[in-house]
């Protein structure tokens, strides 16, 4: 009897997990090369000229970086990639779990939004973002300054991020880009605030 209670309670755990907590066919191996190879330096982070900003690095090292276990370079960029995918799954799991107009994502939500809306109203959340905008002159000026707005009110403000270019896609090779903490932030506020992200949850729970 125990056997088949501790069989049960496997089969019931293995079919909690198998249910949309993440795009069960992504992994690291399925983002884009540049991603994997070269975390930061290849991504809008390094369009802001985050890399060589000392604060942005040491932000993110102390997150991730073990030198115990990180030998070269090579170590050090597998540790960002890893801990990226594995916020990017907390993400998409949570989202399947609550409806995004019911989720908070900071203690600030409702400060970013108004600040996002007030910096970029050009900005459409429902659409595909402009990467070609958001890493033009401009573009870098303009997010590099809210960014480093909440250096000391967000927890890792300026961690590299995924973050889909989309509301209605799910995160995968073609519709996910390499983004700092607190552009995500905004845009998955703005996109929750406006239940754009809704239908994650609704699909989970049909």
């Amino acid at each position: 009897m125990r056997h088949e209670q501790e069989s049960e309670e496997k089969k019931a755990v293995a079919k909690t997990s198998h249910q949309n907590l993440a795009p069960p066919s992504l992994s690291i191996n399925h983002l884009p090369s540049s991603i994997t190879r070269h975390p930061p330096p290849t991504t809008i982070a390094a369009a802001l000229n985050y890399p060589q900003d000392q604060s942005y690095l040491s932000t993110a090292m102390s997150s991730v970086f073990n030198a115990e276990t990180a030998e070269n370079s090579e170590d050090i960029e597998k540790q960002f990639a890893v801990k990226a995918v594995m916020y990017m799954q907390t993400h998409w799991e949570i989202l399947t779990r609550c409806r995004g107009t019911d989720l908070k994502l900071t203690k600030i939500d409702d400060e970013i939004y108004e600040h996002f809306k007030e910096t970029f109203p050009e900005i459409d959340v429902s659409k595909k973002l402009d990467e070609d905008a958001m890493k033009s002159k401009d573009g870098k000026e303009r997010w590099r300054n809210f960014i480093n707005g909440y250096e000391k009110k967000v927890k890792d403000f300026n961690f590299g991020t995924m973050l889909r270019t989309e509301p209605g896609a799910e995160y995968d090779q073609d519709t996910t880009i390499f983004s700092v903490r607190m552009q995500f932030y905004a845009i998955e506020i703005a996109r929750n605030k406006l239940g754009l992200n809704d239908w994650i949850y609704n699909q989970a729970h049909p």
